[in-house]
């Protein structure tokens, strides 16, 4: 691959249309507490590989975490949101920690719209892959990487999925 991608950018990709399938079905808490936790066990390490001293990142989910808990009120936390994402600018010649800041950008701003959630999919795919694989990849190699990694994000919110869930979100996909 030449430029290192971003984000993901195939919205009917299977492994991504499977994910907001459920993702449908599913509340906005139980989508932000998905895309929290996963973020803090896969996105965070990335980051800190590159940045160990930065924790605008961590300090998004942390207070997304307080806002969920009422600890908090929906500005201070979308203040550290937006700093997490300001983290992901400057980290531009890094695309890996890119990747994960902005992952977990997307994911803590799933408190404020559920939409978000799916951020975690489309930029922390691209994360793992380039942490694990480095950008210089055929474009085969980076495909099965992200897919994989989708499949593990599925898995993961099966996981803490409802059943029947009574009061899913109503996404606006804008895509």
């Amino acid at each position: 691959m030449k430029k290192p991608r971003k984000m993901l950018s195939d919205w009917d990709a299977p492994y991504i249309q499977s994910l907001v399938k459920l993702i449908e079905t599913q509340s906005k808490l139980t989508l932000a507490n998905w895309a929290i936790d996963y973020s803090e066990q896969v996105m965070l390490p990335i980051w800190y590989k590159h940045y160990p001293d930065d924790l605008r990142p961590r300090n998004a989910m942390e207070d997304a975490r307080l806002w969920l808990k009422g600890v908090i009120k929906l500005p201070q936390a979308k203040k550290t949101i937006l700093e997490c994402h300001a983290a992901a600018r400057e980290s531009e010649t890094t695309p890996a920690a890119q990747a994960a800041a902005r992952a977990i950008g997307q994911s803590a701003s799933t408190i404020h719209s559920a939409r978000h959630c799916i951020g975690l999919a489309l930029y922390g795919a691209v994360a793992v892959t380039y942490d694990i694989l480095g950008v210089n990849i055929k474009k085969e190699q980076f495909q099965l990487y992200t897919e994989e990694e989708c499949s593990r994000m599925l898995k993961a919110l099966q996981s803490v999925a409802v059943e029947n869930e009574p009061n899913p979100a109503k996404i606006d996909w804008k895509c």
